[in-house]
């Protein structure tokens, strides 16, 4: 296989050269998986109990309907 064969910069295992990633590739990993993490847990916080069933995504909306009128509701 082609490569750098025992040179500098690169780790051999059974004939299989890895390089080491540059610096800018560790960082923008490190902060996309930070970025990642972040995201899953808030959206975790906002759906958690939804998804694992401890209440009902149409529960908690308190008062939210700014003076309207239910539209299944028969007029009294």
């Amino acid at each position: 296989m082609g490569g750098n064969h025992g040179g500098t910069g690169s780790n051999t295992f059974n004939g299989y050269s890895l390089h080491h990633p540059k610096r800018w590739h560790v960082v923008t990993g490190k902060g996309l998986c930070a970025i990642m993490w972040f995201w899953i847990l808030y959206r975790a916080k906002q759906d958690g109990p939804v998804v694992l069933g401890w209440r009902h995504p149409w529960e908690g909306h308190d008062e939210h309907s700014h003076g309207h009128e239910p539209a299944h509701e028969a007029p009294h």
